[in-house]
C-alpha cells in the first residue's frame, strides 16, 4: 500500500511540475510588462530621431517575448517547437526590417 501511495504523489507531483509557474510568476511577469508599457510611453515623449523607431521596437519585442514565453508557455515546450518559433519570429523580423527601410528612403 505505501509504494502505492507514493507512486500516486510522484504522479500529481510530475502532473504539477508540467503546468509551469505558479501565480507569483505571473504577477511578477505582469508588473513587468506594466513598467515595459510605462517605458513605451515615456519612450513617445523623448525625441530620439530615427532611433524612437528602434527603442520603440526593442520594448515591444521585449514584451512579445515575456507573452509568448511564459504566459503562451513556450518556455515549458520541446526545443524542436522553440526552433519552430524562433525561425517564424525571424522570418517575420525580416520583414518588418524590410518594411523599416523601405519607409526610412523614401
Amino acid at each position: 500500500m505505501q509504494d502505492t501511495t507514493h507512486d500516486a504523489h510522484a504522479a500529481h507531483a510530475a502532473h504539477d511540475a508540467h503546468h509551469g509557474p505558479g501565480y507569483r510568476t505571473f504577477v511578477a511577469i505582469w508588473a513587468t510588462l506594466m513598467v515595459f508599457t510605462g517605458l513605451t510611453v515615456w519612450l513617445s515623449t523623448v525625441h530620439l530621431g530615427f532611433l524612437n523607431v528602434l527603442a520603440a521596437m526593442a520594448v515591444a519585442t521585449s514584451k512579445a517575448l515575456l507573452v509568448v514565453l511564459f504566459f503562451m508557455h513556450l518556455k515549458y515546450e520541446s526545443r524542436t517547437f522553440h526552433w519552430m518559433v524562433f525561425t517564424a519570429f525571424f522570418v517575420l523580423a525580416i520583414f518588418i526590417s524590410m518594411t523599416f527601410f523601405d519607409t526610412a528612403y523614401r
